[in-house]
């Protein structure tokens, strides 16, 4: 088959690779139909978490059902499917807490409770390195999903892939962020980053009855794109944090936003001096992002951070957490517990995702793809890719 492998930071190609099998009785096949590029991909595609071997990346993925093991129980060939991005057991102490990222048998190899920087991870994801399961990704005409009888989902067939396929990522990782602040009705909520997570987040605030969202990122076309397809009110970044944070507590009489959501993670725009700052400190990207929450958000606050932090930073500010009292949450998103309320929203037409979709192009052209996606090329801000062209 065809499959998108990195071999190494900048390089994705477009790879003949075996067929995947069976492995296990609880497997299956699937011939994956869409898939989509994740900014988290991009964090392996800039070496930032490395992956030393070729790998076919994705976790964003859904198709048509080729394949079953023995022991699958409710699901058959033929089945038109989404599949969550954390690989979940299904019946270990954490996955029977909804906390599937968690998963204490999916990544054997590399799973511990520490969560260190290169040692004792979570449990296992599609396409996400071997420091998280080595299992490989969607992106591809074929994958193995193993433990099948709990994580995916039949979808309706009056429906598109492009109306389906961020149900096993981004949408649910969006909604998780106003989750974990308890949203109930009235609030204001502060996205940094519009990008397609940043995107997903605001929808699914206003979908929890959030009166003002506030969209804040670096590039004017992607806030553009945000205010169409949210309805949020959007803040330039332009150079300093202290002037985004000054505009959000000017739009909240002083206070702060109830809630800010880092949708950006260690990996934001810098400058030369935030990178020698980086290298002096002896740090992997940085922390300014969360750093502009913890500021922007009022006293009592809750920060959610889905952006991906996956290493040590000194300086962080302790202090301000304590003295404003602040709720911090984070981590990989619960895919399979909000996945069923969410696919109804689709459903029943209260939320639409395929509107954030800017570039639809071939797995063949993969490299070109990858790399529109990371420098932001025509206005990019999400690419599906179709593994049969």
């Amino acid at each position: 088959m065809k499959a998108a492998v990195i071999h190494g930071q900048g390089s994705i190609q477009y790879d003949t690779v075996e067929d995947p099998t069976l492995k296990k009785q609880d497997d299956i096949i699937i011939k994956v139909t869409s898939t989509a590029i994740c900014g988290s991909d991009l964090h392996i595609y800039s070496g930032g978490i490395p992956q030393p071997r070729p790998m076919v990346l994705g976790h964003e993925f859904m198709g048509i059902i080729e394949e079953v093991g023995t022991g699958i129980n409710h699901l058959k060939v033929g089945d038109r499917i989404i599949v969550p991005f954390p690989i979940s057991c299904g019946t270990c102490f954490f996955c029977n807490h909804e906390l599937p990222g968690h998963c204490e048998n999916s990544n054997p190899d590399h799973y511990g409770p520490e969560g260190g920087v290169l040692t004792e991870k979570g449990g296992a994801m599609f396409g996400y390195t071997d420091l998280y399961g080595g299992i490989d990704g969607g992106q591809a005409q074929y994958v193995r999903v193993p433990y099948a009888n709990v994580s995916p989902r039949v979808v309706p067939e009056h429906l598109s892939d492009e109306q389906l396929l961020f149900l096993t990522d981004i949408f649910p990782t969006g909604y998780s962020a106003v989750d974990w602040a308890n949203i109930k009705g009235g609030e204001t909520v502060a996205i940094f980053g519009a990008g397609p997570v940043g995107l997903m987040a605001a929808k699914s605030a206003y979908l929890r009855g959030a009166e003002l969202v506030i969209l804040v990122d670096t590039l004017a076309y992607r806030l553009e794109k945000g205010k169409l397809t949210t309805g949020s009110e959007i803040v330039l970044w332009e150079t300093d944090a202290k002037d985004v944070v000054e505009k959000i507590r000017a739009m909240t009489n002083g206070r702060g936003a109830d809630v800010c959501i880092d949708a950006v993670g260690f990996e934001p725009d810098r400058s030369i001096l935030d990178r020698a700052k980086a290298v002096i400190n002896f740090e992997k990207g940085s922390v300014k992002v969360l750093e502009a929450c913890m500021s922007a958000v009022r006293r009592g606050g809750t920060v959610s951070v889905l952006g991906v932090y996956p290493y040590l930073y000194d300086n962080f500010p302790i202090g301000q957490f304590f003295d404003k009292g602040l709720t911090i949450k984070g981590g990989q998103a619960p895919v399979q517990k909000h996945i069923d309320k969410l696919l109804e929203y689709v459903i029943e037409g209260k939320v639409e995702l395929d509107d954030i979709i800017t570039h639809r192009l071939p797995l063949s052209e993969v490299s070109d793809a990858y790399d529109i996606f990371k420098k932001r090329i025509d206005a990019c801000v999400k690419v599906v890719l179709d593994p049969w062209t």
